[in-house]
C-alpha cells in the first residue's frame, strides 16, 4: 500500500516543519487526536504512542500504534516506522518542499505490506485502512497543521 496526501500550507518553512515535528501538542491542535505521548524520548525523535479517532458520522472510530520518529532537521522530514499496533511495519514519511509564495508543499506518504492477515492481507491494506483510515487522519492532520501554522502558531 502507497497511501500520498498533500497539502501547500501559507507559512514559513520552519513553522510548518515545527508544528509538524511537535507531535505532543497535536492533541491541543487536532481535534481528531486523542493522545500523543513519548515512551522514550531522543534528541532527534524517540517512542512515541499515538491515538486519534476516525470519525464516521456521528461514530467516532479510535485508532492507535506505537511508532520510532526520527525528526530530520537537514532534510527537512519527520520519518515514523510503526513497531505496534495493526499497522506495525509501516513506513511514514513527512517531507516539506518550498511552494510558491513563501509556502511549504507537505507530503505524508505511507509505504506498508498490510497486516499479517493471510488472504486478505493487500486487501486490507489497500481497499480499507489506507484509503478509509490513513487517508482521512492524515487529511484532517495536514489541514490541523496548516490551520496552526498560518495562523502563526507552534512555535
Amino acid at each position: 500500500m502507497i497511501q500520498v496526501d498533500r497539502r501547500e500550507v501559507r507559512a514559513a518553512l520552519d513553522r510548518v516543519f515545527a508544528c509538524a515535528a511537535d507531535v505532543e501538542r497535536w492533541p491541543e491542535w487536532l481535534d481528531h487526536y486523542r493522545w500523543v505521548r513519548f515512551l522514550e524520548r531522543r534528541d532527534d525523535g524517540g517512542v512515541v504512542e499515538m491515538a486519534a479517532w476516525r470519525p464516521f458520522g456521528p461514530v467516532r472510530y479510535p485508532t492507535w500504534w506505537v511508532s520510532e520518529m526520527s525528526v530530520d532537521r537537514e532534510a527537512p522530514a519527520v520519518r515514523y516506522r510503526h513497531v505496534q499496533g495493526i499497522t506495525r511495519g509501516m513506513d511514514v514519511e513527512w517531507a516539506f518542499a518550498p511552494a510558491g509564495e513563501g509556502g511549504v508543499a507537505v507530503t505524508i506518504t505511507h509505504l506498508w505490506d498490510g497486516p499479517p492477515w493471510p488472504m486478505v492481507r493487500a486487501a486490507a491494506a489497500n481497499m480499507v485502512i489506507g484509503p478509509v483510515f490513513i487517508h482521512d487522519i492524515a487529511q484532517r492532520t495536514l489541514a490541523g497543521i496548516a490551520r496552526v501554522a498560518e495562523s502563526g502558531g507552534g512555535l
